[in-house]
């Protein structure tokens, strides 16, 4: 569950060390956010940061641990993420905020939009992408597993191209990062059990998704006290890549 090669940082604006922003939206409505996928980086969105009106403030969250926070350590605790950018997000929430988090992303999405209701931000929807239910238990063992076991993970969820895995230089990058984030992920567990939130949430999924079948999926509605709604698309843990335009669709039509 990596990107594809890194893309540059220079055209991301200063937004403290947790936030990017790809795209000055001065004028915006609503922002945002953007939670990366295990082994993933913030300039995963550039895209959607480039192809979204205007009137969408875009930030991507940039873990510790990869480009530019490369030489911090990485949090390899789902709830120990959403407690870390949680104060990052209070003093944007002058506009509505909405969320959108991919595969190891959407859990971090989750338990951040908890805490922002928490203390008086309800965010205008949530989006939960290529990830099942937070009460699904994931677990698994690939955060203890040698190197090998983590490309074939990685060819598996097609998540990167194969010629960049033959890469030694790539894989010292980020075999590490991904073994950390697979430890958040294979540990994390929702408490309690059906933990809500009150917002809308919308749930998107690959129809080939080894990891995130639809099944799974559907059962975010659980989650939700708000509106429920799930899109499905052809594909497997990275449609997202293939149906950019109609998720992004899906994304302006909720927001604007």
């Amino acid at each position: 569950m990596t990107d594809r090669p890194p893309h540059p940082e220079t055209t991301a604006s200063g937004t403290g060390a947790w936030l990017r922003r790809y795209r000055a939206a001065p004028t915006a409505h609503v922002r945002l956010i953007c939670f990366p996928h295990a082994g993933g980086s913030a300039s995963y969105f550039m895209r959607v940061a480039r192809q979204l009106p205007p009137k969408i403030d875009v930030l991507a969250v940039q873990y510790p641990g990869r480009q530019d926070r490369r030489h911090e350590p990485c949090v390899e605790d789902i709830g120990g993420l959403a407690d870390r950018i949680l104060p990052e997000l209070l003093p944007l929430a002058d506009r509505p905020l909405a969320l959108f988090g991919h595969s190891m992303g959407a859990a971090v999405a989750f338990e951040t939009a908890r805490r922002l209701e928490e203390n008086g931000v309800e965010p205008k929807v949530l989006f939960a992408s290529s990830r099942p239910s937070p009460a699904t238990v994931l677990g698994g063992n690939l955060h203890r597993s040698g190197d090998q076991a983590l490309i074939a993970e990685m060819r598996r969820l097609n998540a990167t191209a194969a010629d960049v895995l033959e890469d030694p230089a790539f894989l010292d990058m980020v075999l590490p990062v991904l073994r950390s984030d697979y430890t958040a992920v294979e540990t994390y567990r929702c408490r309690p059990t059906h933990a809500a939130v009150a917002c809308p949430v919308v749930a998107l999924a690959g129809d080939d998704d080894p990891q995130a079948p639809q099944a799974d999926c559907l059962r975010w509605k659980e989650h939700t006290r708000g509106q429920f709604d799930l899109h499905v698309f052809a594909g497997g843990h990275f449609y997202l890549d293939d149906h950019a335009d109609a998720v992004l669709r899906i994304v302006t039509e909720r927001l604007t």
